[in-house]
């Protein structure tokens, strides 16, 4: 899926609301275990800007300049680019018939990242839910705090029937990989039952480490040590919420064509769904492959 022979706007899909996804089919092993081989993505939430609620504040200014005027322009705009012009020019008190108009918004919107005005991205934002990534790629994905939200599934929660694991790309890329993969995924799943089952035993004989207060207590104590058996293959969705500045900072980093393989591709992905919801956020940045022929990002500002 992340070979260049595609371009990932290739694979996403909208459905009627207008919000996109990329789909990532679950394959199994002859053994029935089952397994993810690239991202998928699906945009849950995204901006709403309602302009209309500018008018009082608007009115309370001399009719002479022409503030309400901003409320007519006739180029809407979508609604991540509406809130971040409008917090852009309120900073200017920007809103009379000389403000840049929305028909101008590549320029605007050009100004805005060569100036490094970054803090006016802040205000849109989307969350989207990540799946098919394996737990090394969310260690990497949690180090950017600034402007996101996370929520991963927690293995100390999650029933042993419902651990998936993910294949690297280059295990997809060689015969002899894949089938060591499924080899090695095969065992982990039926270590990890193992474990379950042990401990479960031990915990009814009254082991006190495996003790708890309550039937979930009692669960997640099980579970956290039999997690114990399980590799950073294993899948680790995630929903995350970002603003538009902290995804910008996330394409350009994880879409570097120094960036580990897996993540770099899951970014490509992102931004695919993000360009498709707003070319004026998202438009600057330029597909390309690497030498590994794996998609990479770049942009002029990747610092806004």
């Amino acid at each position: 899926m992340s070979s260049t022979s595609h371009d990932p706007r290739s694979l996403v899909t909208v459905d009627a609301d207008g919000f996109p996804c990329v789909e990532s089919p679950v394959l199994q092993t002859e053994a029935g275990t089952r397994y993810l081989t690239a991202p998928g993505i699906a945009l849950l939430s995204r901006p709403s800007f309602r302009p209309e609620g500018l008018a009082g504040f608007l009115a309370g200014f001399q009719d002479e300049l022409g503030f309400d005027s901003y409320l007519a322009d006739p180029v809407p705009l979508s609604p991540g680019a509406g809130i971040c012009k409008a917090a852009g020019q309120l900073c200017y008190l920007s809103f009379g018939p000389r403000r840049s108009m929305n028909a101008d918004g590549d320029r605007y919107f050009d100004n805005i990242r060569e100036s490094g005005h970054g803090s006016v991205l802040e205000h849109a934002n989307y969350s989207m839910l990540i799946y098919g990534v394996s737990r090394s790629l969310t260690h990497e994905l949690v180090r950017h705090r600034a402007g996101f939200a996370f929520s991963q599934v927690s293995q100390r929660y999650v029933s042993p029937d419902l651990v998936r694991f993910v294949e690297r790309p280059e295990f997809r890329a060689m015969p002899e990989l894949h089938a060591l993969f499924e080899e090695r995924i095969d065992r982990l799943a039926q270590e990890h039952l193992k474990l379950c089952s042990v401990l479960s035993e031990q915990q009814t004989a009254g082991a006190q480490l495996l003790h708890g207060d309550s039937r979930t207590d009692a669960r997640k104590k099980l579970q956290q040590a039999a997690r114990a058996a399980l590799s950073n293959e294993t899948e680790a969705p995630i929903i995350v919420t970002g603003n538009a500045r902290a995804w910008r900072h996330f394409l350009a980093m994880r879409g570097s064509e120094h960036a580990e393989l897996e993540i770099r591709a899951l970014a490509a992905l992102i931004w695919a769904c993000l360009v498709s919801q707003d070319a004026l956020l998202f438009g600057d940045f330029r597909l390309g492959a690497a030498q590994d022929g794996a998609w990479i990002l770049t942009t002029p500002t990747p610092r806004v």
